[in-house]
Order: C-alpha cells, then sequence, then structure tokens
C-alpha cells in the first residue's frame, strides 16, 4: 500500500496497529503493559482513542524513542520529538479529602465495552468550583486526563498498583 499511516505521538493506537499489524508485538515487548492491547474490550475503548503520546505516558515510556522504534520497524524517517506531555503525581496543595464530591468507578464501564470519557468529562464540568472528582481506572486514562485539562480542571495521578489508578480532578 502507497498511502500508510505516518507514525506521529498524536497516531492513535487502535489505528497503528490495524495499519501495522506487526507493530503490536514490538509494542507489547516494549512495553509489557501494552499487553493490555490483546484484551477485546481495551482495544474497543481505549485503543480508539489513546494516541501514542498517551500511551507512552502510561508505559511511562519516552515519546521520542517509542515514536522511532515503531517508525524504524515500517521503515520512516527519524522522528524528533516537540515536547512531552506531563502528567501530575506529586499530592497537590488543592487536595483534601474533605473535597472530593463525586466518585466514579470506571472499570465496569470498560468492562461493559463502553467509553466513560463523556460521563467523567460531563460530570468534571458540572463540577462545583473548588471541589474535586475522584475516577478509579484499571490504567492511567490519559486521553480523559488530557481532555478535563483542556478543559480548566486540574489532577492528581496516585498510582495504587499496576491495574489500579486513582485520578482526582479538582476544579479552581
Amino acid at each position: 500500500m502507497e498511502n500508510k499511516l505516518i507514525i506521529t505521538p498524536k497516531t492513535k493506537v487502535l489505528e497503528l496497529i490495524e495499519t501495522y499489524p506487526q507493530l503490536e508485538d514490538i509494542l507489547i515487548g516494549y512495553v509489557p503493559a501494552f499487553a493490555k492491547l490483546k484484551n477485546p474490550i481495551l482495544r474497543k475503548t481505549v485503543a480508539k482513542i489513546a494516541t501514542l503520546q498517551q500511551a507512552a505516558s502510561i508505559g511511562n515510556v519516552r515519546i521520542d524513542e517509542l515514536t522511532n522504534l515503531l517508525r524504524k520497524e515500517v521503515g520512516q524517517d527519524f522522528f524528533e520529538d516537540s515536547g512531552e506531555s506531563t502528567y501530575q503525581i506529586n499530592k497537590p496543595s488543592w487536595f483534601a479529602e474533605n473535597l472530593i464530591e463525586k466518585e466514579l468507578d470506571v472499570r465496569p464501564i470498560l468492562a461493559e465495552g463502553d467509553h466513560p470519557v463523556g460521563m467523567v468529562i460531563a460530570d468534571v464540568q458540572k463540577l462545583s468550583n473548588g471541589k474535586i472528582y475522584k475516577v478509579i481506572a484499571p490504567f492511567l486514562p490519559a486521553p480523559l486526563i488530557d481532555k478535563a485539562t483542556s478543559l480548566g480542571a486540574s489532577h492528581w495521578i496516585t498510582k495504587e498498583s499496576d491495574e489500579l489508578f486513582v485520578i482526582y480532578f479538582f476544579k479552581p
């Protein structure tokens, strides 16, 4: 095929592995956390909306290294990184347990094959000023965090285990 996908940090993970199926094993080999791509539910939900930039954050790897590894495998030129997004992992001054106004565990929603992003974003937008919205997820929901941040919410991520993340969104 002549017009194959050009791999960049903005490339969607599902689009990447559908265009270049051989890269799925490379992703999993590079970051074992990407083995979750084998789960049909996560493939249908998260991989469909997550970018490589977000996947790199989830896997705690540098986006330039990941992008160039994948590009090399398919014969594309070296990619210069233009910067990485960062996620807040240190406890912020705005956090206090008593400020949590609402909580949502997205694991059952994902298990049913649904996308929790719309629901969470709607809840974050309805959040009272100075309050916190708590999200429990089985992985780092980078697309969700990026969307909420773009709407003015602050965030704090705690990693309880490889399969449990708690994200606090704060509306100033």
